[in-house]
């Protein structure tokens, strides 16, 4: 199982897209996520990625099959999301890539594609003229009843990639859990770096 990683932009990503949709429902399944999603609802969000002239797929490929996929725009293209939460912040939005979701099976984890991923969409940033590149990850409480045994968040991996914590910058959305009935607000952690 030797992946193949591959920025996909314009038509690429395009054509990608109905794979990155079936990939988030059934990898934000697990936890921390816990996303009990359907289709229609990633068909309408992932239509900012078909409009955004500067959106990239990074797609992890066995053979031609898509195992796992990470993505990105400018954070402008959010801004709708993100404003109020960079409102105190300080920084112009304008000048900051956002790399959005990575999803990858199980089965492939462990052979570099979260680096890959984050190289890929870091340097498509920075040749688009970005100095700033963030994500977010989303909080859960330590006790929730869901959290597996044994888990231990990504916190280490991303502060090796030099990204830290954006006090008093968070973000909210709805989605319904896999084990409840209607949507609930979850606040998620940005996390940023320079480029």
């Amino acid at each position: 199982m030797v992946l193949r990683i591959r920025p996909l932009t314009g038509a690429a990503l395009d054509a990608s897209l109905d794979e990155v949709a079936r990939l988030r429902i059934e990898v934000f399944r697990s936890w921390p996520y816990l996303y009990d999603g359907d289709l229609a609802y990633e068909w309408e969000y992932l239509q900012s990625y078909r409009a955004s002239k500067e959106a990239i797929v990074v797609g992890a490929f066995d053979g031609e099959n898509l195992v796992g996929a990470a993505t990105g725009t400018p954070l402008a293209d959010h801004a709708d999301d993100f404003a109020q939460a960079f409102d105190t912040s300080g920084l112009d939005l304008d000048r900051i890539f956002y790399c959005a979701e990575s999803v990858l099976q199980p089965a492939y984890r462990g052979q570099g594609a979260g680096h890959a991923f984050f190289d890929a969409r870091e340097a498509h940033a920075r040749q688009s003229g970005y100095v700033k590149s963030a994500f977010c990850s989303v909080n859960r409480p330590a006790d929730h009843p869901l959290r597996p045994d044994g888990y231990s968040p990504l916190d280490p991996f991303w502060r090796k990639r030099g990204y830290t914590p954006l006090n008093n910058v968070e973000a909210e959305f709805s989605w319904k859990d896999i084990d409840q009935d209607e949507e609930t607000r979850k606040s998620l952690q940005f996390w940023i770096r320079d480029l």
